[in-house]
């Protein structure tokens, strides 16, 4: 496992030090221009679509229920044990660059949700689904790239995604009530498995209720701690953004470290340009792509700024951190509520942890789930499969050792941008017009504009908008 780890970390340090902070970064300041400040002049309307969306019936997956599955994979140790771990290793900085990675992301998942619509495949009974490997395959003709893709995001997610939740949930009841990782691993892989042999609906539905309360909850936690520290405040701000620019001695590796760390836990905390969201956002039942592209982009914002930030005030204004210190992720979130809400505190952390998470393992499988048909011919044959071996790697989550599972996250997540945000630069012009004719049926006064193909100048790879109904 040592040798495994060695060599996992030093592939990371080439691909995140020299390729993707350039690929992501420039991605996202091109999708911002391009777009206009999409994120900005388009924010009142996400609130709105947001917002409408709660209740919604539709014979498939409404656009919040879509929502919700997207911020159950979203919204998991990476907002808790994450944040943690990017002040501990990059100092308080690094959560200026996680917040600035979230703002210039949140037009990257803008375009990958939008095109996700846009290229989305029907199903029966209402459904539909679809991605990055569809687009990949029906808009850019290629097949082999779609399947890479596929393969990639099914075992991040499914995979190595799925064991770090798992992990962080072992070490959260260990630590709060002494319970052995073993016995979590027999009990979440049980739970895992009734949820996610369930089907698509059940997952909906899990998510559309779990998520709004888990979320609720955390971010009421932190408010509390937020106005007993008040006068503390103003001082937290100011040593984010000193050390943003002037990282503290303790941080090995300067300015550089406080970045890396920044954009590398906040593109796992948001997972924008990766290629996740928009498996999430093409199962939604709506009247135009862009609708939902804006409300997967809102929900970035919500993920990064509201619930990241979150874990960065509690952890800040406790004081329980210390730079290059042992005490790191969620053991640290932990003992910082405890140091305020006294002994009691890390047993409901615990219990916060676990529904964080759990909803993670169910969101992330999902997505794996629909890139299943990419593996081969048999897909009933290869979706039993991956269904197990999502059960299997929630029991070796739990007894992995840390740095192992989130070095391994690290080096997927690399792959899976690079692969898709090929893709979505070289469809970004269809995202745009789709954008632009959203914007003028509003213009007109049109409540809830209508997509047509027409109006991006072909049909090529589209078959959920009145084209045709092939699959």
């Amino acid at each position: 496992m040592e040798f495994l780890n060695s060599a996992v970390s030093a592939i990371n340090n080439v691909l995140w030090s020299y390729v993707l902070i350039i690929v992501l970064v420039g991605c996202g300041i091109w999708f911002t221009l391009s777009t206009k400040f999409v994120q900005l002049r388009m924010l009142p309307e996400m609130v709105r679509l947001l917002i409408s969306g709660v209740g919604t019936k539709t014979p498939g997956i409404s656009s919040f229920q879509a929502f919700c599955v997207s911020t159950a994979s979203r919204v998991g140790v990476g907002n808790i044990a994450g944040v943690a771990i990017a002040i501990v290793t990059g100092g308080p900085g690094a959560v200026f660059w996680m917040w600035v990675i979230a703002f210039i992301g949140c037009a990257t998942g803008f375009m990958e949700s939008t095109l996700a619509q846009i290229y989305k495949l029907p199903r029966p009974m209402g459904l539909f689904h679809g991605g990055p490997a569809y687009y990949i395959k029906n808009a850019l003709h290629q097949p082999g790239v779609a399947r890479l893709f596929a393969v990639l995001l099914a075992v991040t997610f499914g995979f190595i995604y799925v064991s770090v939740q798992a992990n962080t949930i072992a070490l959260s009841l260990e630590k709060a009530f002494s319970v052995p990782s073993i016995a979590t691993a027999v009990v979440l892989a049980v739970l895992s498995g009734a949820v996610i042999f369930g089907g698509a609906r059940r997952i909906a539905h899990f998510t559309e209720y779990l998520v709004p309360i888990m979320a609720g909850l955390y971010i009421l936690a932190a408010l509390i701690i937020i106005i007993a520290h008040i006068s503390q405040v103003p001082a937290m701000f100011a040593l984010i953004l000193h050390d943003a620019f002037t990282p503290q001695a303790a941080v090995g590796g300067g300015l550089g470290s406080a970045i890396l760390t920044g954009v590398k836990r906040g593109l796992f905390s948001n997972e924008a340009g990766e290629g996740s969201v928009p498996n999430a956002a093409a199962t939604a039942d709506v009247s135009h792509p862009v609708q939902q592209g804006l409300v997967q982009a809102f929900g970035v914002y919500v993920d990064t700024w509201i619930v990241c930030s979150a874990t960065a005030f509690i952890v800040l204004l406790t004081g329980q951190y210390a730079i290059g210190g042992e005490l790191t992720g969620v053991a640290l979130a932990q003992e910082s509520l405890a140091s305020f809400f006294g002994a009691g505190a890390p047993a409901v952390m615990a219990i916060m942890i676990f529904l964080f998470a759990f909803s993670s393992i169910v969101g992330n499988y999902y997505y794996g789930e629909i890139n299943v048909p990419f593996f081969g011919k048999n897909s009933e044959l290869w979706l039993k499969l991956f269904r197990i071996g999502v059960v299997l790697m929630v029991i070796f989550g739990s007894l992995a050792e840390l740095n192992l599972v989130w070095n391994l996250a690290d080096l997927f997540m690399g792959f899976l941008c690079l692969t898709n945000l090929y893709a979505v630069l070289r469809l970004s012009g269809y995202a745009r017009m789709a954008l632009k004719d959203y914007m003028a049926q509003k213009a007109k006064g049109v409540q809830e504009p209508v997509f047509t193909p027409d109006v991006i100048g072909t049909t090529d790879g589209i078959h959920a908008w009145g084209v045709d109904k092939k699959n």
